[in-house]
């Protein structure tokens, strides 16, 4: 059996970054992943370029049942310090909207930067095998294929189970509940919502995409663009209201996002003789237009229909109601909400408070972030707490 300071599971984004951070301290260091090279996630991540961060990151973007707890991490890691890393590897970035950052390349210049970094520092590195981990005497054993190791630190930094097709697992809450951690229950998030019942015929819509403002009854709204698809409901919008949603509740979406508050009324007195389907098409693609158009069964030249009609039917284009029956569930959710639990952790270093000396950081956490580089910058936040505290 070969000893090591600490011996972190999961090679992905806040495992490579814990592991570089402790190396850097000196620290002898395992990184164990049982897939068959680092950083998988990342490298599919923002469409094969990863989106590495966003410079609007601010608690209030992550959510939790402790809302406080990621305070801490990430204002002691922050977007710029990611972004210093990323430019002293001469690894070119653009900024897209709403702050979201992109590699001009790929995004193996990420993982290649990480492990270069955790390389320098000393790390090894085991792929290829599952981990079984024991603890006695306070320290962690872990036996991963014909190999062992000890160590009196151990992060767990395995993620969640958001898209098994990339190996991914609930290990980490296996382990959790061995060491007696709570769990918040995990459930997938920024995933796409399904359709049924009477929204069934928005099926026929696949592929039409609209800029609009969406939102979930407990959650804040996205102005963003919605994609309709063969099983529902898509589109960054969606995705971002997916974190809020919860199964039975409603959707509310505003197909008119730019709009005056009485532009149907306007457009009557600008000229009544203009099909009021025309209208709408104005705003929104042909075919979603025409289907909202029938579904509010509004035909005809718009100086043939009352106030109150063309007021209705602007009331509900900008507050149209969907009850999803279900989302895609982990195999198209891109991170997990839920997890262990905060109040088991310290917010500084992210040790548990019930088993000395381990630490569990990035998506196995309960703490989310919003799509758009927010949960690349936990998992580097939480990743650099832990490695700075073994």
């Amino acid at each position: 059996m070969k000893d090591f300071d600490a011996i972190i599971l999961g090679a992905g984004a806040a495992g490579l970054m814990a592991a570089m951070v402790a190396g850097q301290r000196g620290r002898q260091v395992l990184l164990i992943d049982h897939a068959d090279q680092p950083g998988k996630k990342i490298l599919i991540s923002g469409g094969g370029r990863c989106n590495f961060t966003n410079l609007g990151t601010v608690p209030e973007r992550f959510i939790s049942a402790n809302p406080h707890f990621a305070k801490s991490a990430l204002a002691r890691y922050t977007p710029r310090d990611f972004i210093d890393l990323v430019e002293r590897h001469r690894i070119a970035w653009h900024e897209k909207t709403l702050g979201q950052l992109f590699c001009d390349g790929s995004a193996r210049q990420i993982v290649a930067m990480l492990w270069d970094e955790c390389s320098a520092a000393g790390v090894e590195l085991w792929l290829g095998h599952p981990a079984e981990v024991e603890r006695a005497d306070g320290a962690f054993t872990i036996r991963c294929g014909n190999r062992s190791a000890g160590a009196p630190s151990l992060v767990l930094a395995t993620g969640g189970p958001s898209i098994p097709k990339m190996g991914a697992t609930g290990f980490a809450y296996d382990l959790a509940r061995k060491f007696g951690l709570k769990l918040v229950e995990p459930r997938p998030a920024l995933v796409p919502l399904t359709l049924a019942g009477d929204d069934l015929l928005f099926r026929e819509l696949s592929g039409v995409a609209a800029p609009v403002i969406a939102s979930a009854a407990h959650g804040p709204p996205f102005r963003e663009a919605a994609l309709f698809t063969h099983r529902g409901l898509s589109g960054p919008a969606i995705l971002q209201v997916s974190n809020y949603w919860r199964s039975g509740e409603e959707i509310s979406i505003d197909f008119l996002p730019d709009a005056a508050s009485d532009w149907l009324a306007q457009a009557k007195r600008a000229d009544p003789r203009r099909p009021v389907r025309r209208l709408i098409e104005q705003r929104l693609p042909a075919r979603l237009a025409e289907t909202l158009a029938d579904r509010m069964a509004i035909d005809g030249p718009i100086g043939g229909l009352s106030d109150r009609a063309l007021d209705l039917a602007e009331r509900k284009l900008r507050g149209w109601r969907f009850r999803p029956n279900g989302s895609e569930g982990f195999a198209k959710a891109e991170v997990t909400i839920g997890g262990i639990a905060t109040d088991e952790l310290s917010s500084k270093t992210m040790e548990s408070r019930k088993v000395a000396g381990l630490h569990v950081i990035g998506e196995a956490v309960d703490v989310t972030g919003w799509l758009g580089g927010f949960n690349f910058q936990w998992a580097w936040a939480s990743g650099a707490a832990a490695g700075a505290s073994i």
